[in-house]
């Protein structure tokens, strides 16, 4: 009978990242990562790769702090193969009450831990652009840009916007990359890896004593890492854990701007605001006949979008999640809106008005997605669960690229008994009551 000491369920971020820390940061031998799909090809390659410390509760802050230190110390280690940067998150708006609004969370933020506040009235603010690349020199905290600071800093963003809050400690990486340098190194430390998929696991004593793969073949172990991702809640019924996550099927569309709309040096850039497309009669018609009133009436906020390669790169990545659609159980391939790319620009167009000639005339258009795992309250799940030597590493929704160095850290740190952060009892898989009664997040734990 095969054995290993531990076997990682899901060879997606959250799994390799788990036996990275395993056997190249605490040395511990004979891990072994099964997946029966090539390792980072089912939802960890379907991200905007970015990244932001700036969110609404102390525990995520300093999670995400924790993330992004062991990012930034890998990308110098490898002279950073995978382009971590620093270009930030900019959300901006039209509405004038939101700025007093960003300047109270923002306060209240900066004290978890995020950085400091600086607010900008001036018509020729003092900032610190980033580089294209890279991320040493640039400060963390926000910038709170008021009216002409905006739009001298920004001069591409509506001009009816009247505030942006660009976060620092923010930007993107290739996913793709960073898995592969983190795959590398863990197998250069004696991790195997497998094709198969888990159909079970044996518990003997009030202990995994086995994992039972395609085939009937049987893996001895007596510590099983579930990292399934999207399959996070069935392989945890294996063990008899009722994990408390769903699934929602989320999409992205990467268009070739042909016309230069959207500019190369922006940040990630977000529309805090709702808003109303602005269709046509004769489409509103249609669309109404079509059964798409959804697309009629107000969308929610946050479409938002990214230049993607570098300076002569014609590519933009952008989404929109105005449909929030729970598939449980996940389905393969995901159910599409043939719609989604038309959509995703039209809003973009409210944030980026020169995005509005692609209107009559779409871009060449590439639309893929994945399956955010998620809990409620949009917490992580990481730590022990049901019998001994079960560990959890997953429902990290939409934000798995940039947790998943902190969440395997955190999840390695469970199994091998070293110091743990007090954070780590929030993420606790069995402890949720008590971590929600302790937070004021909200009802999802975003911004």
């Amino acid at each position: 009978m095969n054995r290993a000491e531990v076997v990682v369920c899901g060879a997606g971020l959250a799994g390799i990242s788990t036996a990275f820390h395993l056997a190249v940061r605490r040395n511990v031998g004979d891990v072994l990562l099964v997946d029966p799909r090539p390792p980072l090809t089912l939802t960890s390659d379907k991200s905007t790769e970015c990244y932001r410390n700036w969110w609404p509760s102390e525990p995520m802050v300093r999670f995400m702090n924790r993330s992004i230190d062991l990012l930034e110390e890998l990308a110098v280690e490898t002279d950073n193969v995978f382009g971590l940067n620093r270009r930030g998150y900019l959300f901006v708006t039209a509405r004038p009450d939101q700025i007093d609004e960003w300047i109270e969370q923002g306060e209240k933020i900066a004290g978890f831990g995020a950085g400091a506040v600086r607010i900008h009235r001036d018509r020729h603010p003092q900032v610190t652009m980033p580089p294209s690349t890279g991320f040493e020199g640039v400060p963390d905290g926000i910038d709170v840009l008021v009216g002409s600071a905006l739009h001298h800093v920004f001069g591409w963003v509506a001009p009816d916007a009247v505030a942006g809050m660009w976060v620092r400690r923010a930007g993107w990486l290739s996913a793709q990359q960073l898995g592969a340098v983190m795959l590398d190194r863990a197998r250069g430390a004696g991790v195997r890896t497998m094709r198969a998929a888990v159909e079970g696991v044996e518990v003997q004593a009030g202990r995994v004593s086995a994992v039972v793969l395609d085939g009937d073949e049987r893996i001895a172990c007596s510590t099983l890492v579930n990292a399934a991702g999207p399959m996070l809640k069935e392989v945890g019924a294996m063990v008899g854990v009722d994990l408390p996550v769903h699934c929602e099927a989320h999409h992205k569309v990467a268009f070739r701007d042909r016309l230069g709309a959207f500019p190369r040096e922006a940040p990630m850039t977000i529309l805090a605001d709702p808003q109303t497309l602005d269709w046509d009669p004769e489409e509103r018609r249609h669309l109404a006949e079509e059964g798409r009133e959804d697309l009629l009436g107000e969308l929610p906020r946050f479409c938002h979008g990214r230049p993607e390669g570098g300076s002569g790169s014609p590519w933009v990545l952008a989404l929109w999640e105005y449909r929030r659609e729970v598939v449980d159980p996940p389905v393969f391939p995901m159910p599409e809106d043939p719609l989604y790319p038309e959509v995703v620009i039209r809003g973009m167009a409210r944030l980026v008005p020169a995005m509005g000639r692609y209107r009559d005339a779409l871009p060449e258009t590439v639309v893929d997605g994945g399956y955010y795992t998620k809990t409620g309250e949009n917490l992580p799940l990481i730590g022990p669960a049901g019998p001994d030597g079960h560990f959890v590493c997953g429902a990290l929704s939409g934000y798995g690229v940039m947790a998943a160095a902190a969440a395997g850290d955190l999840c390695a740190g469970w199994i091998v008994g070293d110091g743990l952060p007090d954070y780590a009892s929030v993420f606790h898989p069995e402890k949720r009551s008590a971590r929600l009664a302790s937070l004021d997040i909200g009802d999802t734990g975003q911004l």
